[in-house]
């Protein structure tokens, strides 16, 4: 979700967005009266007005993303992250895979009939280990994090076919983070940053709110109280994997509405409803309401829905597909 939005909190039923959206029920599959008798939270043509506003996509090809790691990282935290951004352009896992994944938001075109490309590449990565600004950041700080990246030529200034990631350790604040979002992305202001570029702010939710954060790795009091039970995390960890998906989700719209001003339902651009804002809580067949959908587990009994690179398996969230009008994802059982 865009910036101005008032972002994300990953929770069905606790989905907080500047246009008020009516929570999801708790339980199973269905049920949500905005729904009608559906049994799949997969959508409705009838009730979702998402319409093009004549900006760009990200049809640029390659997709260059450059990623500050702000904070002090673990290497074996940044390794899933790394992999799962190599692997929205790699054809080798096998299906349902990120590549699959990444297709739908490839779907999406603008009025030059130029579509969000499929090729996507991790073009450059820089490190402020230091937490230069401090550990309690404002949302004008993530820019003026990537300002002095690019200022120091730590980041190249890529207005043409780059987009930006600034992703926040464990212990680093950000203005609303788990209060009211769990990222979002936005473009720069020239005024700061020297250039208009898209970019997108995540944060490590473990050990500050996972159970808000990297859901369904982790589940609010509530939900536990219902006899609910978190999946466990492909990767081993809920901070690192629940953060994956957040990633996933403002990827897929920082490609499909980079200026606040392509593909997005409602009237309103200072609070846009995306692509994966009207799939949040999907992540397979039947999914919504606080259920995930059906998803694979694996012999540890971790939870996925695609393959990446390197045998990594990663569980994200479905994206709203244009053609089917619902929301798709490549680990469909129906």
């Amino acid at each position: 979700m865009a910036l101005a939005a008032a972002v994300l909190l990953l929770v069905p039923g606790l989905l907080l967005t500047a246009m008020a959206a009516t929570p999801y029920p708790h339980g199973g599959p269905g049920g949500d009266p905005l729904l009608g008798a559906s049994k799949r939270y997969e959508g409705s043509s009838d009730l979702v007005d998402l319409r093009y506003h004549m900006g760009p996509v990200l049809s640029a090809a390659p997709l260059r993303l450059y990623v500050l790691w702000y904070g002090r990282w673990d290497p074996a935290h940044q390794a899933p992250v790394r992999d799962f951004l190599l692997s929205l352009s790699d054809p080798s896992p096998p299906p349902p895979s990120v590549a699959g994944w990444w297709a739908t938001a490839a779907l999406y075109a603008d009025q030059t009939l130029a579509n969000v490309t499929r090729r996507v590449a991790l073009a450059g990565e820089a490190a402020d280990a230091s937490a230069s600004l401090g550990r309690a950041l404002s949302r004008l700080d993530i820019q003026r994090v990537l300002a002095a990246a690019v200022a120091a030529g730590r980041l190249p200034a890529d207005a043409r076919g780059g987009a930006y990631l600034v992703l926040t350790a464990p212990g680093v604040g950000v203005q609303d983070f788990c209060r009211a979002v769990c990222g979002f992305h936005y473009f720069t202001f020239p005024s700061l940053v020297g250039h208009t570029l898209p970019y997108a702010w995540v944060g490590h939710s473990g050990g500050r709110c996972a159970d808000v954060c990297a859901y369904p790795f982790a589940l609010p009091s509530y939900m536990s109280r219902s006899g609910m039970a978190a999946l466990r995390p492909p990767n081993g960890d809920a901070g690192v994997d629940g953060m994956v998906s957040v990633i996933a989700h403002e990827l897929a719209e920082l490609a499909t509405n980079p200026l606040i001003n392509a593909w997005y339902a409602g009237e309103d651009p200072t609070a846009p409803t995306e692509i994966a804002d009207l799939c949040e809580g999907v992540y397979g067949t039947g999914g919504g309401g606080g259920y995930a959908g059906k998803v694979a587990v694996d012999a540890q009994g971790r939870s996925w829905n695609v393959n990446g690179r390197n045998g990594r398996k990663f569980l994200v969230q479905w994206l709203w597909s244009p053609e089917a009008k619902a929301c798709v994802g490549p680990n469909a059982s129906d």
